[in-house]
């Protein structure tokens, strides 16, 4: 991919986003220079770098660029002292960034990691030989050490010694203070006076009026002192240089500060890829470009298309209207597989990319001046460079082919141009506004028409791709719908031919169509996404009545146990009973009969009932010692009205009263007498809520239903409370207001379950 193509594609915007985005020069420098990888293998690499660099969320605080000080530190130039301290921070924190990365156990990360080095001696020697603020310190050697041990006894004695001339001469000092000048300790003295001192007068006032002078008792020791620093400074610079080759001859120094580049690039691309919403694209075939939703992420609220090259469609031939989104469509597939290969992440929803071995692009005007080259000779050059070098493993993306010259003879030698790219197996995508090759997709296998959407009525672009549909050039429909005069409009229909008219009038036809599938589509996608909504929602209703009925089923079972056990109870205490006599005995065993009978388990509730026995059949019930109706016949069981009460009892128990008796034709509705309206009104919201769970009771028993339950409009509390009850309990169907001439809000008419 040379400099040009990224140029023209963006790819330098791209650079500046990740400079940006990087945490050290280090970084910055490798991001301005960033470019697609040369092997697929690499950029896969780097790509799971990001990756990890997104789940691990590591820092490069603490680190700067020490490669200016290694420059002058090779060209024979002293470091400083804070230089060296610095530089020495900056590896200790890239060695500890390399042992969070490797204990992380991030497999990519850690190949650059391993790569720092751990730099011990020098930063061991720095921090034995200067300070934090890069001074050297007293016991950086054992010659420093004993200079500066010599230094400060001998700074006091030539203070001392000044101290004492002012004194024995106080006439002859100007101020009383201890100074220097040229590095050597003096006092200030009148320069009327000068001579009764004597020594040497190093400096003076600007006015003349005061001289700096050196007295002659103390010239020996600034003499001394003097010699002292010139032995300190050397010692000094010996310290500095040997820390400054130390670092210039580490020899893992450039492993060090490549690796913090790499990791601080991973960092910024997984940035990146947070802020621009871009996504991994999957490794595809060579020749394959499939992209789902990609929009170019350089553009502000750009429009997502999807865009797919393979081998059915090898070549993308998309036409329409200027300003139709066309160069964008290219630059957003260049761009992705210009970011795909150089290990980045693509703006789209999900990708899948082949390897682009070549990235051929024609974009734009490039009319050269001093070339003398039109537009169309710079067009054919390019066009000849492409197609000489174009083959399987070629992108090429061109923007308006046959452009700039005669359009026949610009038609004729697209025709030829893309013919020869089929050939060569080359993948690509072409915009053109040439009608004649639209018509080159139907029989030139491997080329697919496009066009970019246009909205006629509002005169607007929609930049949605449409595959399969060759674009219109609107000029004609555009300007009848700007009022442009029809007679002009007529004439121009006329020049265009009766053949030309007819393929407007095709491609808007196509077009409807399409629009019209589009809808469809989403209508059946909105209707599917509703259906599979509908499914869950039964499936959880269902989830919910299974759980439903195992809780019943083992609160029934449990009721069974308890029932049976206080039956063999019972029979036990009969036993008992019978052992007293044989009148007892006999007693016992006719309530040991009937407790078997009423605890015995149901057969298959299939089994023949007693014949003759029908809804409405007034019957006797010996277990009860009463008479009753039948509701319902249940196989073995059957449900019994005895008064008030609904009961289910053995079917083989009961005796039909009266053999022969008509049968009803309806099933006989029993009166209970219950009362079907309950008042609630002035109790409190739990009072109301214990007598509404009676009520309830009472009205299943008696199967009565719709009831009403009278709660008052009020402050709607006690209203809202019974109505959540209402919700909540599994013996209602269904409930509502009652109307407004009876009750309205303050009466709930309630419907309970079958």
């Amino acid at each position: 991919m040379d400099d040009a193509v990224l140029q023209t594609l963006g790819f330098e915007s791209v650079r500046r986003a990740l400079a940006d985005r990087v945490a050290t020069r280090l970084g910055e420098d490798r991001a301005r220079i960033w470019a697609p990888f040369s092997d697929p293998a690499a950029a896969s690499r780097f790509r799971a770098a990001v990756r990890e660099a997104a789940a691990l969320g590591y820092r490069l605080g603490g680190i700067f660029d020490p490669r200016p000080l290694l420059e002058r530190i090779r060209r024979g130039e002293r470091p400083e002292g804070l230089e060296l301290v610095e530089t020495a921070s900056t590896l200790t924190s890239a060695a500890d960034l390399k042992h969070e990365i490797l204990s992380a156990k991030a497999a990519e990360l850690g190949r650059f990691a391993a790569r720092i080095g751990e730099h011990t001696l020098f930063r061991r020697r720095v921090a034995e030989a200067l300070d934090e603020a890069g001074e050297v310190k007293d016991d950086a050697t054992p010659k420093l050490k004993r200079i500066r041990r010599s230094l400060n006894p001998l700074r006091e004695r030539i203070i001392q010694r000044l101290e004492a001339a002012m004194d024995a001469h106080p006439e002859a000092i100007q101020e009383r203070y201890v100074t220097l000048r040229r590095d050597r300790y003096v006092i200030p003295v009148r320069a009327q006076q000068q001579r009764q001192l004597g020594g040497i007068v190093l400096a003076q006032s600007d006015t003349g009026a005061t001289v700096f002078m050196e007295p002659a008792a103390v010239v020996p020791l600034n003499n001394e002192l003097a010699r002292l620093r010139l032995e300190e400074e050397a010692e000094v610079l010996k310290v500095l240089a040997e820390l400054a080759g130390l670092l210039a001859s580490d020899g893992e120094l450039a492993n060090t500060l490549d690796a913090v580049a790499w990791l601080d690039m991973a960092r910024a691309a997984a940035r990146l890829a947070e802020d621009w919403n871009l996504a991994p694209a999957r490794e595809g075939r060579p020749g394959s470009y499939h992209l789902a939703q990609a929009r170019h992420p350089l553009l502000k609220d750009p429009v997502a298309n999807d865009i797919h090259l393979d081998e059915r469609t090898r070549i993308l031939l998309v036409t329409g209207p200027n300003m139709g989104g066309k160069t964008v469509l290219l630059k957003t597939l260049g761009l992705a597989v210009l970011m795909h290969q150089a290990g980045l992440f693509v703006a789209a929803q999900a990708a899948e990319l082949g390897w682009a071995r070549r990235l051929e692009v024609d974009i734009g005007d490039e009319q050269s001046l001093e070339a003398n080259l039109s537009t169309f000779a710079a067009h054919l050059q390019k066009l000849g460079r492409i197609l000489a070098t174009a083959d399987e493993s070629t992108l090429v993306l061109i923007d308006e082919l046959g452009s700039g010259t005669d359009p026949e003879e610009g038609a004729a030698l697209a025709r030829a141009v893309i013919l020869a790219l089929l050939e060569r197996g080359a993948r690509g995508v072409i915009t053109t506004h040439l009608t004649p090759l639209k018509a080159l997709a139907g029989s030139a296998p491997g080329l697919e028409n496009a066009s970019m959407g246009f909205e006629v009525g509002d005169l607007s672009p929609t930049y949605r791709l449409q595959v399969g549909v060759p674009g219109r050039s609107y000029a004609l429909a555009v300007a009848r719908r700007l009022g442009f005069d029809e007679n002009v409009i007529r004439a121009a229909e006329e020049a265009l031919g009766e053949s030309g008219v007819r393929v407007e009038e095709l491609l808007e036809r196509l077009e409807r169509q399409q629009a019209e599938m589009e809808k469809q589509l989403a209508a059946a996608e909105r209707a599917r996404r509703e259906a599979a909504a509908a499914r869950a929602e039964l499936d959880e209703r269902l989830g919910r009545i299974e759980e439903e009925r195992r809780e019943l089923l083992e609160a029934a079972r449990a009721e069974a146990d308890r029932l049976l056990e206080a039956a063999h109870r019972q029979i036990r205490e009969l036993r008992a009973k019978a052992r007293g006599g044989e009148s007892q005995k006999r007693d016992a065993l006719r309530e040991v009969m009937k407790i078997r009978e009423r605890t015995k388990p149901r057969r298959n509730a299939e089994a023949n009932p007693l014949p003759g026995l029908e809804p409405g059949m007034l019957v006797e019930v010996p277990s009860y010692h009463q008479k009753g109706r039948v509701v319902r016949v249940e196989g073995e069981q059957t449900l019994v009205q005895i008064g008030q009460v609904k009961i289910r009892v053995p079917t083989a128990e009961l005796r039909p009263r009266g053999k022969g008796a008509p049968r009803p034709k309806q099933a006989v509705v029993v009166d209970s007498g219950f009362e079907t309206e309950l008042n609630v009104r002035g109790l409190t919201a739990a009072e109301a809520l214990e007598a509404v769970h009676d009520f309830l009771n009472e009205a299943a028993a008696t199967g009565n239903s719709p009831v009403r339950i009278l709660h008052g409009k009020g402050t709607g509390v006690l209203r809202r409370e019974i109505q959540n009850f209402l919700r909540r309990d599994k013996r209602v169907a269904r409930f509502h207001d009652a109307l407004p001439h009876e009750g309205g809000h303050g009466v709930s008419v309630v419907y309970l379950r079958d």
